[in-house]
């Protein structure tokens, strides 16, 4: 089978830390937990120097009104988190001027009280909700209830009105925000001595100022900032797309951080401490006293109880190019959160191999146009990953069939579950971990979507490994 993957070596699972590692794990995990972007306790006179890194932006209680959600667990943190845009200054390279500021990545992550689990949920940009009203403050114009994209609020009103949506649209109490540019971030992945990443084919991309081979490899700070920005050449060029690879690298990150590797090293670790705190904009209250506690009490997790979760969506039906949200399923989600519940515990429609570790290659066998495309986004929505959109060698191809290798076997039950129609065929000679679907004449579409369905919500771990899925 020739699926244009590489293949992939085995996973390798760091070693237990030892105690010489625990008193700087509680500090790394509080900066895993909000997208390796908090700080926390190393000595004082370090502390100080970070604590005197970091910029900040006041949110008031007027900002966010008077109808905020109510904070159920008093000791759960939910921290929003986005990645702007703007491209003047050091940025500009990134993108022609726009006047103004947007989110390129809107995320709320979530400490359970107990400190025993935590969960990074992104929100699409396209998504297609109802905005609330913001005020004018700072030179901005303010927002006016519509149904807009969620983005917008941030253009309108700054991260006050991001904030207020996000609590509007999802009912969950938000304690502090983080933001951060695009700069700051290839500082981070250059500290840690770059980000392993796995990409089935080249990558070739002007926009993103991204050229690399396939086949797994250690990105640097440019290098990984062209990779979770690029939309258009990397798999079916959706923002959907951008979505999961942006969790996956973070994920790879996360690893990296808390690895031998850097908590063993203080000259790497207070580098990797030390560009993050230049590279973000904080409320008032995120003080480093609220950074250390967090962190201190962290102490016992892990990334596999950590978790990446995208907001349950599908594409719209009225606005062609939006999305909207899935329910009951998105709400099942925040209601978890907002409630400080764990999505461990969630039951209900789990397959063998969940979704989000397949990926899946999709070769159009017909001759309608834009059919690969088509398909990639309803599989999108179910969670899968799309690696690659093209056609077959000969048309038409009468039959749909699933390609798969000895090592992805234990995926087919999963995919085959979804499609109405589609013929398993073993390939003896592939070694890919990867699906390949050959989309044929037959091609009838995917089953509905049960309402018990709830892989959607449970994501996957910090442990995920790009190359294996």
């Amino acid at each position: 089978m020739s699926s244009g993957l590489v293949d992939a070596p085995p996973s390798s699972d760091p070693g237990a830390p030892k105690r010489r590692r625990r008193r700087w794990l509680r500090w790394v995990i509080a900066i895993a937990v909000a997208v390796v972007l908090l700080v926390a306790g190393v000595a004082v006179g370090v502390t100080a120097k970070l604590s005197g890194n970091l910029k900040r932006s006041t949110v008031t209680k007027e900002d966010l009104g008077e109808t905020r959600p109510p904070k159920v667990a008093t000791s759960a943190m939910n921290v929003l988190i986005v990645g702007s845009d703007q491209r003047d200054g050091k940025n500009a390279r990134y993108g022609r001027r726009i006047a103004g500021e947007r989110t390129d990545t809107i995320m709320l992550a979530h400490v359970s009280s107990k400190r025993d689990n935590a969960m990074v949920i992104s929100f699409p940009r396209d998504s297609l909700v109802q905005l609330p009203a913001c005020r004018a403050t700072g030179g901005l114009p303010g927002q006016q209830p519509h149904l807009g994209m969620i983005n917008e609020s941030f253009n309108s009103g700054g991260i006050a009105c991001t904030w207020k949506t996000i609590e509007s649209l999802t009912r969950i109490h938000i304690d502090h925000f983080v933001k951060v540019d695009f700069t700051g971030f290839k500082s981070m992945v250059n500290a840690v001595g770059g980000v392993e990443v796995c990409l089935p084919s080249p990558v070739n991309d002007k926009k993103a100022l991204l050229h690399l081979p396939a086949g797994r490899q250690t990105l640097n700070g440019e290098q990984a900032l062209g990779y979770v920005r690029a939309r258009y050449s990397l798999g079916d060029g959706s923002d959907i797309g951008r979505i999961q690879r942006q969790q996956m690298f973070i994920a790879s990150m996360l690893k990296k951080v808390m690895s031998g590797e850097t908590l063993t090293d203080p000259s790497k670790l207070f580098g990797f401490l030390n560009a993050g705190t230049k590279s973000v904009t904080v409320d008032d209250d995120l003080s480093v006293g609220v950074m250390k506690d967090l962190a201190t009490s962290l102490q016992g997790l892990n990334a596999g109880q950590i978790r990446f979760i995208t907001t349950p969506w599908h594409y719209s039906l009225t606005q062609p190019g939006r999305v909207e949200w899935v329910q009951p399923q998105a709400g099942r989600l925040f209601q978890i959160v907002a409630r400080d519940q764990s999505v461990q515990g969630v039951k209900g429609g789990q397959a063998k191999v969940g979704r989000s570790k397949i990926q899946i290659e999709l070769r159009n066998g017909t001759y309608r146009g834009g059919l690969g495309t088509q398909v990639a986004a309803f599989l999108e929505q179910r969670g899968y990953h799309i690696s690659k959109i093209g056609d077959t060698a000969r048309k038409p191809q009468a039959k749909t069939t699933l390609l798969y290798g000895p090592n992805a076997e234990t995926r087919v039950p999963t995919l085959t579950n979804d499609l109405l129609a589609a013929t398993p065929k073993l390939v003896a000679g592939a070694r890919t971990n990867h699906l390949v679907l050959v989309l044929g004449d037959d091609w009838k579409g995917l089953k509905p979507l049960r309402a018990d369905d709830t892989e959607a919500i449970k994501g996957f771990d910090a442990t995920h490994d790009t190359c294996a899925a």
